[in-house]
C-alpha cells in the first residue's frame, strides 16, 4: 500500500467517524434541550443523567442501540434513540444492563422500535445472565401506532414474558418508577424482583384518572390512584419509597452491592496488553475501494499484535487465528480482502468465500467450541464464489458446513461488520440471524443481498424485461441512466450502517478504535453464563 492510498483511506475514515460522532451528539439530546430543561424544572434527572449517576466512576460502558430510530417516524416528529437508553456498565462493581425510558422523547411513549430495542436489551441480559435495572418513566404505548406495538409475538407483551422468564432463570431485575408508569406497562416494574417509586414524580396504575372517570365514573387524583404512598403503604405493590431521583439511584446501588456471585463460563483471561502496532493506523490500512491485508488490521486490534494463525496457507480468503483481546482468549474468523493465490495455482478474489476457506473456517469454529474459546467474526464479505467450477467443487456443501458450525456454536460469538456484508456471506460470517452476543458495524459497513451497482443493474434489467414482454415503450439511454441512478441511490441508502442501526440489525455503529472495548465488554458479559454442550448435528464433509 502506497503512502497516498494510506492517506486517502485515513481521511475517508476520519470523515466517517466525525459523521458518526455528530449523529451521536444529536441523539444524546433526546427530544431537545427545551425538553431536558423541562425535566430539570420538575426536579427530575434525564434518562442519560440517571444512568451516568448510577454507573461506577472510571469504568467502561457501552451503549446498545444509540442510533435506533435514526431517520424514522418523520410524520410523528422522530424518535431519537428509540425513546429509551440501554447501557451495559458497572453498578457497585457488578456488570449490569440498564434500561431507561427517555421522557424527553414523546414523554417516553413506546414506538414500535422502542419495543424492539427493549426486547433486544432483554435478549442480551438473558443470554449473558446480566442483572437488569429498569428506570421507568413512560406515558405508555404511542396510540397512533398501537397496531404495530401491541398484538404480535415480538411486540410489547413479550417484554413481560421476558420479565417472568428472567426471574425463573435467576437473573436479578430491579425497577425504579421515576415518572409515569401506566396501563400494561405497569406490569414491567411489578414483574421485576424489586421495585422502587419516587415520591411526587413516580406513579403507577393500570388506568389513569381520565380513563377511570370515563370507565367507571370515579373521580380520583393521580397521587391517590397510584402515587408513592398508595403503592407502598396501602397496596404494597412497590417495595421502596424514595424522596427523589438521587436517593432512588443510591438505593439501587446498595441493593446491587449485596448480590452474591454466580457460576461463570470460565473463559481464559490474562493481563491485558496493548497492540504493539499503532491502533490508529487501522484508519489508513482499511479500504472500501482497494484490496488490503486483514492481518494488518487484526495486528492493531489484538494484544501484543500477536496472531497464531490456523491453516495459514489453506483457504486463504478467510483468516482464522487465535489471539487475545484485552487479555481474553479469542478465536478470530476474518475475511481476507487481498487477492491470493492457492497452492493449486488458483487466483482467489479477496472478500469471497471459496470451498477451501469455508472448510477451514468451519473446522476452526468447531475447534473453538471444543476449547471453550469465544469467537470474533470480522466481516468484509461479498459472498460465496459462483460459477461452474465452484459449483462442481461443492461450494454449496462446504458453505452449508460453515453455516451449520456457526449456527450450532455455543461459545459466545461477536460480529464486527467493517465493510461489505453481502448475501449468504453475511450468514456464514455470523450475521444477526445467527445470534451473535453483540453485533456492531464500522461507519463504512454495507449490509445487503448484493452491492448497489449489481442490484441496480439487475432491477433495471427486470424492469426493462417487463416492459418488453408487454410491448410497452422502450427506455432511451438517458432514461435508462436516470432510472439506474434512482434505483442505485435508493438501494444504497438501505445498505448503510446507519440504516441497519436504526432498525437494530446491528447493536451499534462504532469508531473502529472502540472495537477492542466492545469485544472485551461483550466477553466479560458472556462469562456470566455457563456454556452449553456443543452438538453440530449432521455435517456434510
Amino acid at each position: 500500500m502506497t503512502d497516498m492510498d494510506f492517506n486517502k483511506n485515513e481521511d475517508a475514515m476520519r470523515l466517517a467517524v466525525d459523521e458518526l460522532k455528530a449523529k451521536l451528539q444529536k441523539v444524546y439530546l433526546g427530544g431537545g434541550q427545551k425538553k431536558i430543561d423541562s425535566e430539570h424544572k420538575k426536579g427530575k434527572l434525564t434518562a442519560r443523567e440517571r444512568i451516568e449517576y448510577l454507573l461506577d466512576k472510571n469504568t467502561e460502558s457501552i451503549e446498545i442501540g444509540a442510533l435506533t430510530g435514526d431517520d424514522m417516524y418523520h410524520e410523528q416528529g422522530g424518535c431519537p434513540g428509540g425513546g429509551v437508553v440501554a447501557v451495559i456498565g458497572y453498578v457497585s462493581g457488578r456488570q449490569c444492563l440498564i434500561l431507561a425510558n427517555d421522557a424527553t422523547v414523546k414523554a417516553g411513549a413506546w414506538f414500535p422500535i422502542t419495543g424492539k430495542k427493549n426486547l433486544r436489551a432483554q435478549e442480551i441480559a438473558m443470554e449473558n445472565r446480566l442483572p437488569v435495572i429498569y428506570l421507568v418513566d413512560s406515558a405508555g404505548a404511542y396510540l397512533p401506532m398501537q397496531d404495530e406495538i401491541f398484538p404480535d409475538k415480538e411486540n410489547f407483551g413479550r417484554i413481560f414474558r421476558n420479565n417472568a422468564k428472567m426471574s425463573s432463570m435467576g437473573i436479578p431485575q430491579i425497577a425504579a418508577i421515576m415518572g409515569s408508569c401506566v396501563a400494561g406497562g405497569a406490569y414491567l416494574p411489578i414483574m421485576s424482583d424489586e421495585s422502587l417509586i419516587v415520591e411526587g414524580s413516580g406513579s403507577i396504575f393500570l388506568a389513569g384518572p381520565y380513563l377511570v372517570k370515563s370507565a367507571i365514573g370515579e373521580s380520583v387524583d393521580k397521587e391517590t390512584l397510584g402515587g408513592a404512598v398508595t403503592q407502598t403503604a396501602i397496596s404494597g405493590v412497590c417495595d421502596y419509597k424514595v424522596k427523589d431521583d438521587k436517593e432512588c439511584l443510591d438505593t439501587i446501588k446498595k441493593l446491587i452491592n449485596k448480590y452474591g456471585k454466580f457460576e461463570n463460563a470460565g473463559f481464559d483471561r490474562i493481563k491485558s496488553k496493548k497492540p504493539k502496532a499503532a491502533e490508529k493506523e487501522i484508519y489508513g490500512i482499511f479500504s472500501t475501494t482497494k484490496p488490503y491485508d486483514i492481518r494488518d488490521v487484526l495486528k492493531r486490534m489484538v494484544d501484543d499484535s500477536e496472531l497464531t494463525e490456523y491453516k495459514e496457507d489453506y483457504g486463504q480468503t478467510i483468516v482464522c487465528a487465535y489471539a487475545r483481546v484485552d487479555g481474553w482468549s479469542v478465536g478470530i474468523v476474518a475475511n481476507q480482502r487481498s487477492v491470493v493465490k492457492s497452492q493449486k495455482g488458483e487466483v482467489q478474489i479477496g472478500g469471497v468465500i471459496y470451498s477451501d476457506s469455508a472448510d477451514k473456517a468451519a473446522r476452526f469454529v468447531m475447534l473453538c467450541n471444543q476449547k471453550k474459546i469465544p469467537l470474533i467474526f470480522m466481516q468484509d464479505v461479498t459472498g460465496f464464489m459462483v460459477g461452474s467450477r465452484s459449483e462442481q467443487g461443492g461450494i454449496i456443501k462446504d458453505g452449508a458446513k460453515l453455516v451449520n458450525a456457526v449456527a450450532n456454536s455455543t461459545v459466545p460469538k461477536f460480529t464486527v461488520i467493517t465493510g461489505n456484508s453481502y448475501g449468504a456471506g453475511n450468514y456464514a460470517m455470523c450475521g444477526k440471524a445467527y445470534d451473535p452476543r453483540l453485533i456492531v458495524a464500522w461507519p463504512t459497513a454495507k449490509i445487503a443481498v448484493m452491492g448497489a451497482d449489481q442490484a441496480a443493474n439487475t432491477i433495471l434489467q427486470m424492469q426493462m424485461g417487463a416492459l418488453e414482454s408487454k410491448d410497452g415503450p422502450q427506455l432511451s439511454d438517458e432514461e435508462k441512466q436516470q432510472t439506474l441512478k434512482k434505483i442505485r441511490d435508493h438501494y444504497y441508502k438501505t445498505t448503510t450502517s446507519y440504516y441497519a442501526a436504526a432498525r437494530l440489525w446491528v447493536d451499534a455503529v462504532i469508531d473502529p478504535l472502540d472495537t477492542r472495548k466492545w469485544i472485551s465488554t461483550g466477553i466479560e458479559a458472556a462469562n456470566n453464563a455457563p456454556v452449553e454442550k456443543f452438538n453440530v448435528g449432521v455435517l456434510q464433509v
